[in-house]
Parts: C-alpha cells; sequence; structure tokens
C-alpha cells in the first residue's frame, strides 16, 4: 500500500491516466479538446461519459479545489496552512488572482466541455444490438446531468457565467462569449436537468446519474429559485422511495468503516487506489499521516460536542494532543489509502430541503416533522416550534452540523441572505467570487464582478 503523502503528489498524474480497470477518455486537464475521432463507437462512447466524471472528481473540481473554496468562505472549516492566501477566503477579502479560482473554474469548464461533446457527437452513433437507444440515451442523459450540475456549481459561486454548449477545441475558445445573467445561467442549469430526466432511467446508482439523482438536484435547484412547492415535489420522490434511500444509525454509518455506497447516498464520488481522493491527507494529522492543513473551527467543534445538539454527529471530529495542546480534526475524509468518497447528495439534505421549502410555504407541521427526522436520526430531542423565523433558523443550524465537512455551509449563508449577518461580510459584492484573473486575460470580453480587482 503507498501511503497518503506519496498518493497527495503523484495524484494528479494518476487521475488523468488511463487505469486498466476503468478507461478514461484522456483530455490534458488545462486544455479541453474537440475529440472528434474518440467517439465513434459504443466502446468510445462509454469511455467518454467516465471521462465525464473522472473530470468531475478530479482535484481541480470535487476533489479538493472546488470544495475548499466553499469550506473556506464559511465558518465550520478553516484552513492552517502555509498558503496564507488561502485565508482570504475565510477574511472575504480575497482577490482574483488566488490560484485556487483559476484550478476550479478551469476544471468545472473542462467538466462541461467533455459532457458538450458526448452530448454532440453519442446521439449521431448508430445503434447495435448492445448499443440500443436505451444505452445511448442514458449516456447522453448522464452528460446533461453533469453539465446542468457544473453550471449549477458555477452560478451559485460565480454568478452569470459564459454558456457552452458545444464543444471546444480550446480553453481559449470562449473569446467574445459575454457572461449570461445569472437567471438565463439557472434556466440552463433546469434545461439541462430536464433533458436529462426524459433520457435517464428509473433506477437506483450511487455513483452514475439516474433519473432519482435528477430529481435530487432538481429538490437542491428549486430551494436556490425560492420556487418552494416544486422543492418539495422532488424532495418528495427521493424520501418516499425508503427501499432506495433512508438514513442509517448511528449517523457515521454513511462513512465509518470504509463504508461506500449505502442507503444514505443518492451521489456521490467513487475513488480507488488508482483514482485517488486527496482529501484525507490535507484533513488528517501527522499521527495518521496527513498534515491536518484543514480543521474544525471552534465553532463547529463545540457545537458537535453538545449532545443536545451534535448528539451522534459528534463522530465527525476527535481530538489529537500534540505537543501537548489539543488539537481537533475532521473524520469525514480519513483513508489512507485515498479511496474516501466524495458525498455530493445524501438522503438528509432532501429532508432538510424539503423542511425548509415546507417552513417558507408556511406549513409549519409538516416543516417540524422532516426537521425532527434529522434530529431523531441524531440521538437529539425533537424540537416543536410554532414560529416561521425560528422555525428557519433551527433548519439553518441543522444543516450546519448534519453537513458540517460537506460543501453545503457558505451557499446556504448565502442563498438564505444569511452571510452577511452570520459571517460579518460588509459588503454585498464578496457574496459572489470574484472570476478568475487567468480567464480575465485570457478573454477581454469577460466580465469581472463588479469591484473585484
Amino acid at each position: 500500500m503507498k501511503i497518503l503523502k506519496y498518493s497527495y503528489i503523484w495524484t494528479l498524474a494518476v487521475t488523468f491516466t488511463l487505469s486498466s480497470c476503468e478507461k478514461f477518455l484522456e483530455i490534458d486537464p488545462r486544455i479541453s479538446t474537440s475529440d472528434q475521432v474518440t467517439i465513434n463507437d459504443e466502446n468510445s462512447a462509454h469511455t467518454a461519459v467516465r471521462g465525464i466524471y473522472n473530470q468531475l472528481q478530479s482535484d481541480g473540481y470535487y476533489g479538493y479545489t472546488f470544495q475548499t473554496i466553499g469550506f473556506f468562505s464559511g465558518d465550520n472549516i478553516e484552513y492552517t496552512g502555509s498558503q496564507i492566501v488561502n485565508q482570504s477566503l475565510t477574511n472575504h477579502s480575497v482577490r482574483a488572482d488566488l490560484p485556487a479560482l483559476a484550478t476550479a473554474w478551469t476544471a468545472i469548464y473542462n467538466t462541461i466541455n467533455r459532457a458538450n461533446n458526448v452530448i454532440a457527437k453519442v446521439p449521431a452513433l448508430s445503434v447495435t444490438p448492445t448499443f440500443t437507444d436505451a444505452v445511448r440515451n442514458q449516456l447522453v442523459g448522464e452528460a446533461y446531468f453533469l453539465r446542468a450540475l457544473s453550471y449549477f456549481d458555477l452560478g451559485r459561486t460565480w454568478g452569470g457565467v459564459q454558456l457552452v454548449l458545444v464543444p471546444t477545441s480550446s480553453s481559449n475558445n470562449l473569446e467574445n462569449l459575454k457572461r449570461s445573467s445569472l437567471a438565463d445561467t439557472y434556466r440552463q442549469v433546469l434545461a439541462d436537468l430536464i433533458k436529462a430526466e426524459e433520457l435517464l432511467p428509473n433506477s437506483t446508482n450511487r455513483i452514475r446519474a439516474t433519473r432519482k439523482t435528477v430529481w435530487a438536484l432538481r429538490a437542491r435547484y428549486h430551494l436556490y429559485r425560492e420556487e418552494w412547492k416544486e422543492a418539495i415535489t422532488y424532495a418528495s420522490k427521493l424520501i418516499d422511495d425508503k427501499s432506495n434511500y433512508n438514513l442509517l444509525t448511528p449517523y457515521s454509518s454513511f462513512f465509518a468503516d470504509n463504508a461506500s455506497g449505502t442507503n444514505e447516498s443518492i451521489l456521490e464520488l467513487y475513488y480507488t487506489t488508482n483514482v485517488v481522493n486527496t482529501q484525507a491527507y490535507q484533513w488528517q494529522p501527522s499521527t495518521k499521516g496527513g498534515v491536518g492543513w484543514i480543521r474544525p473551527s471552534m465553532g463547529i467543534v463545540n457545537l458537535l460536542n453538545n449532545k443536545s445538539i451534535g448528539g451522534t454527529r459528534q463522530s465527525l471530529i476527535s481530538k489529537v494532543v500534540l505537543n501537548g495542546v489539543d488539537n481537533w480534526f475532521g473524520n469525514l475524509y480519513y483513508r489512507t489509502n485515498g479511496t474516501d468518497p466524495a458525498f455530493l447528495i445524501r438522503i438528509s439534505e432532501l429532508y432538510l430541503i424539503r423542511a425548509e421549502a415546507y417552513a417558507q410555504d408556511n406549513d409549519i407541521a409538516k416543516s417540524l416533522a422532516d426537521l425532527n427526522v434529522i434530529r431523531k436520526r441524531a440521538d437529539i430531542q425533537e424540537l416543536n416550534i410554532a414560529d416561521k423565523a425560528t422555525l428557519l433558523l433551527a433548519i439553518e443550524q441543522e444543516n450546519r452540523i448534519e453537513f458540517a465537512f460537506e460543501n453545503h455551509r457558505w451557499y446556504d449563508l448565502v442563498r438564505t441572505r444569511r452571510a452577511k449577518t452570520v459571517l460579518g461580510i460588509d459588503e454585498d459584492f464578496r457574496l459572489l467570487l470574484p472570476i478568475p484573473y487567468a480567464q480575465i486575460l485570457i478573454d477581454k470580453n469577460l466580465e469581472q464582478n463588479p469591484q473585484y480587482k
């Protein structure tokens, strides 16, 4: 077994090479290719779709960088490493030349371009006895879903972005393409989700998109758009599917003891010893083979350690004494061989989406019932709240604790317009991050978010 530190050093090279078990489409992580030749039959179509997931799980996207942008912008997680510039996210003084912004932006657009290649080329492939209409539709549906997720992440992080819907041969080929409004960006997300829903099978798969995965992201999308009834409808589709999705007890069951693909998970990214997740190296202390640069804030530590608030979710943290000083570390990512899943959507999120949507729709009783399902699983006392405003704050805190080390907190505070109050942000423009300076240099028509330099 390779030690974790070594895995971290070579992971970028490994992530983009071919594995003997999983044949991913080879595309340079910095430059998108048009791929006119490689998608020409059934095998290459399957390979191309696996390539989209490979880019989604890359270090630049959900493997590390994109997630940390959200982590450090909120108040659950702190960066304690040597790259002090990363603390500008926490301090909300970030500049457009922060390298992480360019890394994440490029990784997301590369994911989009891989999806565009599939959407453009796979429908034209001839069917065969094994490459049926259903198979072809599934592959194209997955591409639409992954493009929707990518634009959703771009929109909620940067606002309206350039909508690239056809394959490009280079990341420089976006010149003269104006940014769309945030409303138009979200409209594209919904259009892609609707198309994906039409094409995908109504099956259960926790590491590949199906119609059920679309429903889950639609529930999140409608919550962000403050379309309460639609959020309730789509969340209910998953919550009601109790034979496939349910909350596990104790809380740690979905991640502890090398668990993966449990009934708690709607969508997670699957890593192997060949395609590794480097998060554990960043989260774990030196006594466990890591560097411990990413740590829980004392605010979340205190909440998790409070039995009446954190309950069994205290399993997310552990104390390590270093040089006679107590240090707290996160436990969600811990596998020394780099096989920790990245959890994108869990069924508990759907309960809290529906709870918030019910509250906003003035159905306090149903909202409280969903909130208490989450609290009961965490082994804490159920609440009895009659006031809407108080209930919404309780749901906010439950989200903070339930997804303490998943990429929710910053985005929840921004979408509910609570970020300025909770995080002490003085200026509205800082609720969106700056467009990476490197992209502004490439494309002079790409407008920066107001007031950023």
